[in-house]
Parts: structure tokens; sequence; C-alpha cells
């Protein structure tokens, strides 16, 4: 992994609905979207995709397709390297 994966990794992290989003998939360990924005009280499917997007693409989240149904998990590996405090909270 490169300083720039670092650098996207941290910048995702770094907005507060994303690191809330990290937070539930660490607790819940995997969530639909429906089930997400629930919780998180997110009520437009674009505003949460538009949070999902960077997640993904840095590797902190990933997802799991099952029929028409998203499932989202946290990458822990990841977290292990750049923001291991989120699983021990």
């Amino acid at each position: 992994m490169t300083d720039d994966c670092a650098v996207k990794v941290y910048k995702a992290l770094g907005e507060i609905t994303r690191l809330q989003i990290v937070k539930t998939l660490v607790k819940r360990r995997e969530l639909a979207c429906q089930e997400m924005a629930a919780q998180l009280r997110i009520t437009a499917a674009s505003t949460l995709t538009h949070h999902l997007k960077p997640l993904l693409e840095c590797g902190v989240i990933a997802v799991r397709k099952e029929g028409t149904f998203r499932y989202y998990h946290v990458q822990r590996h990841v977290l292990e390297r750049y923001a291991p405090y989120l699983l021990h909270e």
C-alpha cells in the first residue's frame, strides 16, 4: 500500500458521515443500503451513494451483491493498517 492509498483512506474517513458509516459497519459487521440509511437517518439514496463511493474506492469497505441487494462490510485489514482505533472502540 502506498502513500497515495493512505491519503485516500484518511480523506474518506475525514468526513463525519463516512466515519459514522464505518463505525456502524464495524459494530454491525454487514448492512444493506436500506438498513444503513435508516440507522444513519439518511433519507436520500443518492446521499448514501455519495458517501459510500470514496469508502469503496480506497478499500475501507467492500460490497457483496445478493440478488438486487448490496451488503456492505468493512475491510478489517485496511482499518488495522490505517485506523486501528476504529476496530477497538
